[in-house]
């Protein structure tokens, strides 16, 4: 049991309160209990809620820490800095910590990030995959943990990622603006409501905040139990090789992330349902021209199921067609539209 969420000096909006966004709670979800999976991209048009969503994870986790990336920030202030004189002159290296180690077993939020330099975002996502940090000067270095949940967020209208950073980010979430009238007057009456009154709008909230931070926290300490058995391994080779991704990143990034929903869920065992319900935020970034296309075959050989059946209307599968059942009434978040 962990200690109910303090109040959030800003007045966050409650991440139990989003609306119509289930692949990206989701997403987020798994990124906070297994930051190794390499932190989430999020891509959509303006006024999608990218930065809500990012910000409210924060809260939910123990140390409640955000940390806000600014696009000016140059490389010393990211990754932090030695004190040559001081490791030459006192025989020690004397580290002044920079952004990577200030989020540290918090959220590092960077908006606009396909507007960041390459290089910075190259060390961003070293650091969130390894939960490392080295910094070295004229042969002198420094390491120091990072464990912390990265979040990118991008408008494509504003120019895209290489494909090359794209495949380092382990999740991808594409988000379209909602032209459903009745979600986007829930939408709008609860933003309504929260400005009006953030108080009461967070209180109205604290239970189901709670109980996600709960579920968090349990699911962090139920990871190392959770084990991979041999169909689950072959479902997840049959779905990379019929996207054609490159490389066996998208294997380890979906084994993790399956893992991580199966210990969100309180599950047993992970299933190739678990897989299934992860996979489109795996592959959304790394699948070929190709397979996108319909040159390779999108029929996976465990499953007999198309990639769009299989996905579902909402790009992923339903956890009632998974048999994936709620926790304490809170997830599964896919079945929620509030």
């Amino acid at each position: 049991m962990i200690a109910p969420i303090p109040a959030h000096p800003q007045s966050a909006y409650p991440f139990a309160a989003l609306v119509g966004q289930p692949e990206l709670q989701q997403a987020l979800l798994l990124a906070a209990i297994d930051p190794g999976i390499g932190g989430v991209l999020v891509s959509g048009p303006r006024g999608t809620a990218k930065s809500t969503a990012a910000r409210a994870l924060a809260e939910l986790l123990p140390e409640g820490r955000l940390v806000t990336l600014p696009l000016a920030a140059s490389e010393d202030r990211v990754t932090g800095s030695l004190d040559i004189n001081a490791a030459l002159q006192e025989g020690e290296a004397r580290f002044s910590p920079g952004l990577l180690a200030q989020a540290h077993q918090g959220v590092l939020y960077v908006d606009e990030i396909n507007l960041l330099p390459d290089a910075l975002v190259d060390a961003l996502l070293d650091a969130a995959a390894s939960g490392i940090n080295t910094v070295e000067r004229d042969g002198i270095s420094y390491s120091h943990a990072t464990r912390f949940s990265l979040i990118g967020t991008m408008n494509p209208e504003e120019g895209e990622l290489r494909p090359q950073l794209l495949d380092r980010f382990g999740l991808m979430v594409q988000l379209q603006n909602c032209f459903d009238p009745a979600i986007r007057q829930q939408i709008v009456k609860k933003r309504l409501a929260f400005e009006l009154d953030p108080d009461m709008f967070r209180a109205h909230y604290a239970e189901q905040q709670n109980a996600l931070s709960q579920q968090i926290h349990a699911a962090r300490t139920r990871l190392a139990a959770l084990e991979f058995d041999d169909a689950v391994h072959q479902h997840v080779s049959a779905l990379c090789i019929d996207a054609a991704v490159d490389g066996l990143r998208a294997d380890l990034v979906m084994l993790r992330a399956g893992r991580a929903l199966a210990a969100l869920q309180d599950a047993a065992q992970i299933t190739v349902a678990h897989i299934d319900a992860v996979a489109p935020a795996v592959l959304q970034h790394r699948r070929s021209v190709a397979s996108a296309t319909g040159q390779l075959p999108q029929t996976s050989s465990t499953t007999g199921q198309t990639a769009a059946q299989s996905e579902g209307d909402w790009g992923y599968l339903p956890p009632e067609q998974a048999g994936l059942k709620p926790v304490r009434g809170v997830l599964p978040l896919a079945a929620k539209k509030a």
